[in-house]
């Protein structure tokens, strides 16, 4: 898939077209354009401020958008879908093109819950984190992207639904960032009629239209460095490949940068400029929601790749013993496509061909663990390659592995008291199982092991945590760096544990409050100077 030719405007450059180095100045330099980088764009430009955003990976419109696995997959996610923890234990699916990850999410939106919000303003202190002052910035950013509750549920998160309801478990609807959606499904192979709500359609383009400039196939490397100030972002133009260096290189120069990579990009970033971490935080406690994942074959036909990927929920399991004790999950549902299906439920020979025959008939249900709330849940490190790559550690432990067997029981009961057939968790020793009772002492003798349990994530959090102590912490709890005087950072990665949601709209409620009084305080610093 090739960057879109519609993308050929003098505010849009495509790096992997340039023939020689360039250098660009603006007012405020923006790594990223997903979900903290593209709201902080659309806030500055609105601010009159010259903003100058660089992205990775490419720019692509619907009609770019196939609904092709093998198409979207090289093109719009790290490592083509395929990228992992350092033990390969953990399958990481984080999007990379314009817009981030907002381009291949399911839609799914949920605020800050306020269990969270209360832990971080209790345990690190934060600042403006309360329920009541997110409150705004959360109802500012719902209407900005048209996000709202969505009934039209399909079978397969009907599965869940009916379940937890005939258990008398929680059950809730979810909200979706989409307007005019056709319920094609196929939301993480980017959206063919820009129903999503994405920045790819939002907030790029209304910064675009307020005189910024976007940079893509451009991988930020360095930050040049001079005492407490940011003076320059050095970056690599790619191929549209989006994974050789051309060998020309960039330069941008802004008296303001704002690192919006991600949890795993921006510390990476930070690592290999050098940056100052007198306190060693850079990197540290990095969050996943680790996600674990539960199949069923139901007698009717439920066609789990149409229809909105995610439109119920069960937070039963969500604090099952209290804030900090035992790690707690989110289930929800995942649209089952013929390459993800069998990424997430391997099989082998005939057992493959029979379970990719009963796809029509499938659902795969999924836990978020909701880590970083309990000592014991420290998340994962990220660290630099030899090339100067990232590595992302995250060791399982007990505590970890226990929250991994309840959650495979929790969903398995839940599944047969849906009607499935048969169950089979994720997981390498499984078998399929025709009851809960058989389910139950199955699950409860499996060898929890790496690489046995088959894991993932799609929500990267953590690894640069906001704090008032710049002992626990690398920035403020407006984002800014606690040693350099111009860098901001405004993405997932500041977030002091996860969320226990999925944390897009997290995301977009605290960039919005964090852009907003960036753009004051550069005013105040025109206005006086």
């Amino acid at each position: 898939m090739a960057q879109s030719k519609t993308t050929a405007r003098r505010d849009v450059i495509n790096a992997a077209a340039l023939t020689q180095d360039r250098t660009l100045s603006g007012d405020i330099a923006i790594i990223g354009t997903g979900a903290g980088g593209g709201v902080t764009a659309e806030i500055l430009s609105q601010a009159g401020l010259k903003v100058i955003l660089l992205e990775e990976g490419g720019y692509y419109t619907a009609k770019d958008f196939h609904m092709l696995e093998s198409e979207a997959y090289p093109a719009l996610y790290y490592d083509v879908a395929g990228r992992r923890t350092k033990d390969k234990g953990i399958v990481i699916l984080q999007g990379r093109a314009v817009g981030g990850s907002t381009t291949v999410n399911w839609t799914s939106c949920f605020r800050t819950p306020p269990e969270t919000l209360a832990h971080w303003t209790e345990a690190y202190g934060l600042k403006g984190f309360t329920v009541d002052e997110m409150a705004p910035w959360f109802a500012m950013m719902e209407k900005r992207l048209n996000i709202a509750r969505w009934e039209a549920m399909n079978p397969n998160n009907d599965v869940l639904y009916r379940g937890a309801q005939k258990l008398g478990w929680h059950a809730a609807t979810i909200h979706r960032n989409v307007k005019a959606c056709r319920n094609l499904g196929y939301c993480g192979t980017g959206c063919p009629v820009d129903a999503k709500q994405s920045m790819l359609v939002t907030t790029v383009p209304a910064a675009l239209e307020r005189g910024a400039t976007l940079v893509t196939r451009a991988r930020a490397q360095t930050l040049e460095i001079k005492g407490d100030r940011v003076v320059a972002v050095h970056a690599m133009a790619l191929n549209d490949n989006g994974v050789d260096p051309t060998g020309v290189q960039l330069r941008v120069q802004a008296p303001h940068v704002v690192l919006a990579g991600g949890g795993i990009n921006s510390p990476a970033l930070l690592l290999r400029s050098k940056a100052p971490d007198p306190h060693h935080r850079v990197g540290k406690r990095t969050f996943l929601h680790v996600v674990n994942a539960s199949g069923a074959i139901m007698p009717e036909r439920i066609n789990p790749f149409d229809g909105a990927p995610q439109s119920a929920y069960s937070n039963q399991f969500l604090y099952r013993d209290g804030v900090t004790g035992k790690i707690g999950y989110k289930l929800e549902v995942a649209p089952q496509h013929p390459v993800l299906a069998s990424t997430i439920f391997t099989r082998f020979g005939q057992a493959h061909a029979d379970f990719m025959a009963s796809l029509p008939h499938f659902n795969a249900m999924i836990a978020l663990l909701r880590d970083g709330f309990n000592p014991e849940s420290e998340g994962a490190t990220v660290s630099l390659a030899d090339d100067g790559s990232p590595l992302i550690d995250y060791p399982m432990n007990r505590y970890l592995w226990e929250g991994i067997r309840h959650a495979y029981l929790s969903m398995a009961e839940c599944q047969f008291a849906a009607g499935a057939k048969q169950v089979a968790p994720a997981h390498t020793d499984a078998g399929m199982y025709n009851s809960w009772s058989e389910a139950k002492t199955a699950i409860e003798a499996l060898p929890l092991k790496t690489l046995h349990a088959q894991l993932f994530s799609a929500h990267v959090m953590g690894g640069c945590a906001m704090g008032e102590d710049p002992k626990r912490s690398v920035v403020d709890s407006q984002g800014k760096h606690h040693q350099l005087a111009n860098l901001w950072i405004i993405d997932g990665s500041i977030f002091p544990t996860s969320i226990g949601a999925n944390p897009s709209l997290p995301i977009y409620g605290m960039a919005a409050r964090q852009a907003t009084a960036l753009a004051g305080t550069i005013a105040k610093k025109k206005a006086t100077a």
